[in-house]
């Protein structure tokens, strides 16, 4: 029996997030996702005129293949898939985790030269440049226990939180935020156990409305590459390359990451020492999705929770190119709200945001009562 969430999702990456037109190709890259899902898609695809591509993978498939790769091997790999996307006018990645922590025992030199020799040329000079693309994860049972809710009661979250926000709305409401943000200089950030100092100056900003990632709500800069100044602690766990790293704590000089700390101190100064920019900031976010309220170590959720911001390791969006290039691209999450400690985020000596929610007029509409529909924003 076909779940009618699915076709709504279905319909809101291919007409809205890639805005698929008449002719044009769309690769369905999907992971431990159900055939149902990825049938709903395909046929969303079809009803706007366009051409579907399928890929089929499961994350312990993709263990497989990486733990007896060889440089050879993922290069091949890697000249195959860049072939297949640059065919490719738009591009939907979906993932469903059945075990996050499947790759944790791939070793760092491996996981280094995927990311190196496969990652880098297929999506980050391929396809997040030159195609429309979205990528997104799949309710699982995993998901749920994660976020500590019953099966049945993630997915209802999970679809509010995607297919149930006005991302149109959200899109009319970060203008005067953008708007803003293209014109400052120096953010100040302080909090529990945080203050930070760097400078955005010339780098502009870019509003995530729905358009790339579902669910989306965040708006990015990125900073001067070498203007951070500071320490900073995240009070979020994230998994990242197969383990879940906690009490993560960074402190800068010169924009570099000079003391790197977390429950596994040696393994997270292994993943910075994987090139020169892994230990720079790439990218500055503001999440603001109004229905993502608490954190469940899922990158794609956790950076837009209402009331966070992203500090980001690694390799800066062409969009707000701050020059720093890597095969890392890190989102670590840090929030303010009251449960999280509180915080304050100040841009040009003007106070923007207060214990999760905006002050500043230019983003007034971005506080949940506006974009729920419960108030209009004055």
């Amino acid at each position: 029996m076909k779940d009618p969430r699915h076709q709504k999702l279905a319909e809101l990456l291919v007409q809205y997030s890639v805005s698929l037109q008449k002719g044009e190709s769309c690769l369905i890259q999907a992971v431990d996702t159900p055939v149902e899902m990825v049938e709903a898609l395909v046929e969303a695809v079809y009803a706007e005129g366009g051409y579907p591509q399928v890929s089929l993978m499961q994350e312990r498939l993709h263990k497989t293949l990486l733990t007896g790769s060889t440089r050879e091997s993922i290069d091949l790999w890697a000249e195959c898939d860049v072939y297949r996307m640059k065919r490719m006018d738009a591009f939907i990645g979906i993932r469903g985790y059945e075990n996050p922590r499947e790759t944790s025992l791939i070793g760092d030199g491996q996981n280094r030269e995927y990311m190196r020799r496969y990652f880098q040329p297929v999506h980050l000079h391929v396809r997040v440049p030159s195609t429309k693309w979205a990528v997104l994860r799949y309710p699982t049972a995993v998901m749920a226990y994660m976020a500590g809710m019953p099966t049945e009661e993630f997915e209802d979250y999970y679809y509010q939180v995607t297919s149930g926000v006005d991302y149109r709305k959200m899109s009319q409401a970060m203008k005067p935020a953008k708007q803003f943000l293209d014109r400052c200089r120096e953010v100040h950030i302080v909090s529990e156990h945080t203050d930070l100092r760097f400078s955005i100056e010339g780098m502009g900003s870019v509003p995530c409305d729905g358009r790339r990632n579902i669910p989306d709500g965040e708006i990015y800069t990125a900073p001067v590459r070498e203007s951070v100044e500071g320490y900073i602690s995240y009070n979020t766990s994230s998994t990242y390359q197969g383990t879940s790293f906690s009490d993560v704590r960074f402190e800068f000089s010169r924009g570099k990451i000079v003391d790197a700390q977390a429950h596994d101190t040696e393994k997270i100064n292994r993943l910075l020492d994987c090139d020169e920019g892994a230990r720079y900031i790439g990218e500055f976010a503001l999440g603001c999705n109004p229905r993502i309220l608490k954190a469940i170590d899922e990158t794609l959720f956790d950076e837009k929770i209402m009331g966070s911001f992203h500090f980001t390791p690694g390799a800066a969006y062409k969009e707000c190119d701050n020059g720093n290039r890597s095969s890392l691209h890190w989102d670590l999450v840090c929030l303010q709200t009251p449960e999280y400690g509180g915080g304050e985020i100040w841009i040009d000596g003007e106070l923007i945001r207060k214990d999760g929610i905006f002050v500043h007029e230019a983003f007034a509409g971005l506080n949940p009562e506006f974009l729920t529909g419960e108030r209009d924003p004055e």
